[in-house]
């Protein structure tokens, strides 16, 4: 049954509900950092929601995850495990996880899975410092536990009340519970406090900006506080600008650890800087450093304004790390738009490349939409500046529509939603695989150093482009050539039910090794193997080949199970003896309703006969096809009354990474217990629950068959 608030709530009342789950849970646990990252719709993304205590520039870096990333963070592992994983340090998270991150250092994190029976919803994740003790005791993981618990419902609630949440284009900072409240008079009492005192106080915010500034950390800074406040120091302070700097405070925030520094105000004013963080922002003590104290040196960077900021060369570390996992085309471009987007304060990002001597548009997120008819599949030859990118490999750089316009005056007059424009051409090998176009709501000036980071992104984004597009298209090649060496139906059958699905592995352009067919051998009798190729290359599909087309042949003649897979065996090891194959085999009387079964080295059926549940059936295991050339292959009898069903399958459903094999036998078992519909919809079932987030190194295939109560030859 639906609750009732949450059906009553709407989007809005649900999200403050796992607002304030999540701040409770981080004042009962001590935590000072929280997340809440929900699986879209389409179940392929793991986009953040909810943040507390976390700096906004992180937390974005972080807002969305494809859940087939081949090597995962802690938050993709626990979703697709459905385990809490405990990370005690970032020597820990480095070890397990090492591919470049920019999961906060010296920390312990818990990113415990959000689930409902067997709905994987999202994700929570816990942020403590680096002072709390190595061990997740059992009381936190219980309130973890219960936590996630509650949260599930809600979303569960909310998802059948129609309510369920949408991806935000930008996480939501959940506010901090207030620790104290002063009226006003204390207000004003707290900062005549302040103002006595003989150094200069200011406060940041958990992005850096400044928040509070007496008057003695202004004088001291040199600058006037109205012009301070809302401002990062490192870019309103000229001789701030140094990526030491801005490094000190994003530190004191990840870590929760006071952090200081020295600073020289021109021409030779040494300052003290202390740092003392919380979970909310952090305070700033500025002090005079007496001559005696100064170090000798200055402690400035000479050149601090043409060093690249510290956010940026981050970012660029995050965009080649998360770059070089992906293979396909639209990841890479929802990775680029994202870090492009997020790097360089842009409003809008499109992804241009060419496809028939036209312009193909594969993203334009942020722009106005009624300009991709414009521009989409425009030819070559146009005179437009996105064309120009792709055609010659030359940037262009638009501060405002004035300058646009003097170049196009057709493109000035047009509403694109945005006041300033990039076009960066992303080059590989001399060759223009693509343009990046940036856009900015306000008119926007590039400097040099902006100019030279966007060339940089865009070399490391056209080199993962080109890679994607080159693997895509040998992935439609290998595609075809599975798709024709598996049975492009299924028999139908009067009085039998078929039903079959093919996966290939989530990663990797070598062709699987699975094959599968169903015979209707004679009027009352059908043959059914599946079976898994070792190995994924050419050799290796010329033996799926074979194979299939060798036990066709002889599930034609009347030999028993057995005696087929033993023929088979004997036909490999004389066509290719360094190859391997694992085969069950079952011939079907469909009078009689008895099935002969035998296995050459592979798992098991589940058969769910009606009232009685689902049980692995015990056959005795011969040896691998190619193993043995004299191998033997016992057969087994047994009783497939009306509605039971059948399940065949290969290792790819079951043998998933940081999980029990067995009892992912169980759960295939009791997903089939539990459907009543068309076998078709049960095997899709079956993959999608099996399979939901992809990071599958095989393949995978089930072939499904059940006894019908009305068909004439189970009469």
């Amino acid at each position: 049954m639906v609750d009732h608030a949450a059906s009553e709530l709407g989007r809005d009342g649900v999200r403050r509900l796992l607002e304030e789950t999540l701040s409770q849970t981080v004042s009962r646990l001590g935590a000072y950092g929280a997340g809440l990252a929900l699986i879209d719709p389409d179940g392929e993304v793991l986009t953040t929601h909810l943040s507390m205590g976390l700096p906004p520039e992180y937390v974005m870096s972080q807002h969305r995850r494809r859940l087939t990333a081949p090597t995962p963070d802690p938050l993709v592992e626990a979703v697709r495990a459905r385990r809490l994983v405990w990370i005690e340090s970032s020597e820990e998270l480095m070890r397990r996880y090492p591919r470049p991150t920019r999961l906060p250092p010296h920390q312990a994190l818990a990113v415990a899975p959000i689930i409902t029976e067997t709905v994987v919803w999202g994700a929570l994740l816990l942020f403590w410092p680096a002072s709390r003790p190595a061990d997740l005791d059992s009381g936190a993981r219980h309130a973890i536990e219960h936590t996630c618990q509650r949260l599930a419902r809600v979303l569960q609630d909310a998802a059948k009340a129609g309510h369920r949440l949408l991806p935000p284009e930008r996480p939501h900072a959940v506010p901090l519970p207030r620790r104290t409240t002063a009226d006003h008079e204390e207000a004003q009492a707290a900062v005549e406090y302040v103002a006595r005192l003989p150094e200069g106080g200011c406060a940041l915010a958990l992005d850096g900006r400044i928040v509070f500034l007496d008057a003695t950390a202004a004088e001291l800074l040199g600058e006037q506080a109205d012009d301070l406040i809302g401002a990062k120091p490192w870019e309103a302070v000229p001789w701030l600008r140094d990526p030491r700097y801005e490094q000190s405070h994003r530190h004191a925030v990840l870590r929760q650890q006071p952090v200081s520094f020295t600073a020289v105000r021109p021409p030779d004013c040494h300052l003290l800087f202390q740092l003392y963080p919380d979970a909310s922002g952090v305070s700033v003590r500025v002090s005079h450093i007496p001559a005696e104290r100064q170090p000798p040196e200055p402690q400035a960077a000479p050149h601090a304004g043409k060093i690249m900021g510290i956010d940026t060369l981050y970012h660029m570390i995050d965009l080649a790390g998360a770059l070089a996992q992906v293979a396909d085309v639209p990841e890479v471009v929802d990775i680029a738009s994202d870090h492009f987007m997020l790097a360089f304060g842009a409003q809008g990002c499109a992804l241009l490349t060419t496809e028939s001597g036209r312009m193909r548009i594969l993203t334009d997120r942020g722009f106005n939409p009624d300009i991709r008819d414009v521009f989409d599949r425009m030819p070559l030859t146009s005179d437009a500046p996105g064309v120009l990118a792709l055609t010659t490999g030359v940037p262009l750089f638009f501060a405002d529509d004035e300058e646009l316009a003097r170049m196009y005056p057709a493109l000035g007059e047009m509403d694109s939603g945005m006041a300033a424009w990039a076009y960066l051409p992303l080059i590989v090998s001399g060759r223009t695989v693509g343009t990046c176009v940036l856009g900015y709501d306000r008119p926007h000036h590039f400097t040099e150093e902006e100019r030279l980071a966007l060339t940089s992104f865009g070399a490391l984004v056209g080199q993962a482009l080109d890679r994607a597009r080159l693997y895509e298209s040998k992935s439609r090649l290998v595609q075809s050539l599975q798709a024709g060496l598996l049975p492009p139906t299924l028999p139908a059958v009067p009085g039998v039910e078929l039903a079959a699905r093919y996966r290939p592995a989530a990663h990797g352009m070598d062709i699987g090794g699975d094959f599968y067919d169903v015979i209707h051998a004679e009027p009352n009798e059908i043959v059914a193997f599946v079976g898994d190729v070792q190995g994924h290359d050419a050799a290796a599909a010329a033996l799926m080949g074979h194979l299939r087309t060798a036990v066709h042949a002889y599930a034609l003649t009347d030999a028993q199970p057995g005696e087929v897979l033993a023929r088979v065996n004997r036909l490999i090891t004389d066509l290719n003896p360094n190859l391997l194959a694992s085969c069950l085999f079952v011939r079907l009387d469909l009078t009689r309703l008895r099935a002969h079964l035998a296995t050459a080295g592979h798992y098991p059926p589940l058969l769910c006969r009606p009232g009685r549940g689902s049980e692995v059936l015990e056959l005795p295991p011969g040896p691998v096809l190619g193993a043995a050339p004299w191998g033997s292959y016992p057969t087994v009898e047994t009783t497939l009354p009306q509605g039971a069903i059948l399940a065949m399958y290969t290792d790819g459903l079951i043998e998933i990474p940081a999980t029990d094999t067995e009892q992912n036998i169980r759960l295939v078992g009791e997903l089939i217990e539990r459907s009543d519909g068309p076998l078709d919809s049960v095997a899709e079932e079956l993959v999608r629950q099996c399979r939901p987030y992809g990071g599958h190194t095989d393949d995978t295939s089930v072939l499904l068959l059940r006894i019908v109560a009305d068909g004439p030859l189970a009469s």
